[in-house]
């Protein structure tokens, strides 16, 4: 429950032009740096990806040793800190950790076995996943002091809380978590829960619904999933519809255990608008939380640390988890055996394609790209429902599981399995049909 202190925001004490520009101008500058497309070099994209790009460019050939060095951090890091004391997790994942770096020396000097080389292992994995999430997190954290340390997510929470609350039961700035996830990384998008959570500002409850709901890939590598799956053709179709589901996904799901049943209780909640002055209300928040603020330097040095410290946590398990994921979705049939617990919520729509659609949608669970892949040659709507599936599960081993469980948010291995079971059935009763309506509309 929220606190009583949380029915009215903060008195402003200086309410002067100092205050208002505080407010504006951090915000107005994160705003354009993470959701603001523009083109640059004959590439239309967000300025923080501009920003990785072009960090890239400048490491080169270096940026392989760049991961490296972040990986062999991750791995030593829970061993300095005994973090890997804590709990069975903990120790299974720092063994996981240090197994990621002998992956990714593999990666780096071609050394290992001939089949771990192949273009859809090691290769994918290093340099289409780890080299660029080593790269966005550190950077999007400096920038992201801008987006949560000056007013704008507490303004915006506000005037959206009569969406958020009824239908996904998260607080009105959860909206800028699910934004910053798909315009620019659900790594950046957990970095702004965890650090609301630690805050007292979500509930466990609250946060574990935007990270395992909100926190879904960005929309740039949605354009490599619909490549892949030759869906460029519907691109629009495929984008809203994706986000749509995702979306009524996550709404169904938390009123289904094991979300429903975790703690909503919260040292600071949003402030509640008297009925008719919501705009009121929020204008005061925010310039309320500006004022407070600190110095820029200060938020920066902050959110850069802590997205160091997620960078070298997760980069290490998307190595080994992610490889390990890769190489059972190959050479064993567990993927397959897993996929029949999804064939009934395929096969009802009567689809040639089911036993295979379900598979890949299993096969998910490792790698969100890997349904993609494996359904890159089948019809239309297996096609589409295989792209819809791959963003809306949200929870994969190779990077979102890891990054969550780097989190303070308490949801264990087991929790965001059943979640994860929920999220692709429910994708798929979704999608199929949906696959069909854009095939009649589209034409294709």
């Amino acid at each position: 429950m929220d606190s009583p202190k949380a029915s009215s925001p903060a008195p402003v004490r200086r309410g002067g032009a100092a205050t208002v520009l505080k407010l504006f101008v951090p915000s107005l500058l994160g705003i354009l740096i993470f959701f603001v497309p523009i083109e640059l070099g004959g590439r239309s994209t967000i300025l923080l990806d501009h920003m990785v790009g072009g960090a890239r460019s400048l490491l080169g050939d270096f940026s392989g040793f760049y991961a490296l060095a972040l990986i062999v951090a991750g791995a030593a890091y829970p061993l300095i800190r005994g973090y890997w004391r804590r709990n069975l997790t903990e120790r299974i994942f720092t063994v996981l950790k240090i197994a990621g770096v002998a992956a990714a020396l593999m990666a780096l000097t071609g050394w290992g076995p001939a089949f771990l080389h192949e273009p859809d292992m090691l290769p994918f994995l290093f340099d289409k996943l780890v080299i660029p999430v080593g790269l966005i997190v550190p950077i999007g954290a400096i920038f992201l002091a801008l987006l949560i340390s000056y007013g704008l997510l507490e303004l915006i929470g506000v005037l959206v809380q009569p969406v958020m609350r009824p239908i996904w039961r998260t607080p009105g700035r959860s909206a800028i978590d699910a934004v910053a996830s798909f315009v620019g990384s659900y790594s950046i998008g957990l970095l702004i829960t965890n650090r609301v959570y630690q805050a007292g500002q979500y509930s466990a409850r609250e946060a574990a619904i935007i990270a395992t709901g909100f926190s879904t890939v960005s929309a740039t590598f949605m354009i490599i999933v619909a490549r892949t799956l030759d869906l460029m053709g519907v691109w629009n179709l495929y984008f809203w519809l994706t986000l749509l589901i995702t979306f009524v996904v996550t709404a169904i799901t938390v009123r289904l255990p094991p979300l429903a049943g975790m703690s909503d209780d919260k040292r600071d909640g949003e402030p509640t608008s008297v009925p008719g002055k919501r705009l009121t209300t929020a204008w005061r928040t925010g310039l309320a939380v500006a004022e407070r603020a600190p110095g820029l330097h200060r938020s920066v040095a902050l959110n850069f640390k802590e997205g160091l410290v997620m960078a070298i946590s997760i980069l290490p398990s998307i190595m080994s988890v992610g490889l390990a994921g890769l190489l059972v979705a190959k050479y064993t049939p567990l993927f397959a055996w897993l996929g029949w617990l999804f064939y009934p919520f395929v096969a009802v729509w009567g689809l040639a394609d089911a036993p295979a659609l379900a598979q890949a949608a299993a096969s998910g669970l490792a790698e969100m790209f890997l349904p993609a892949l494996l359904m890159a040659e089948a019809e239309f709507v297996a096609r589409f429902a295989a792209g819809v599936v791959s963003v809306s599960a949200v929870l994969f081993f190779s990077a979102s599981i890891p990054c969550i469980l780097s989190t303070s948010i308490p949801l264990s291995v087991g929790r965001m399995l059943v979640i994860w079971f929920i999220r692709v059935a429910l994708s798929l009763t979704l999608a199929i049909p949906t696959g069909y309506l854009v095939q009649a509309l589209a034409g294709v």
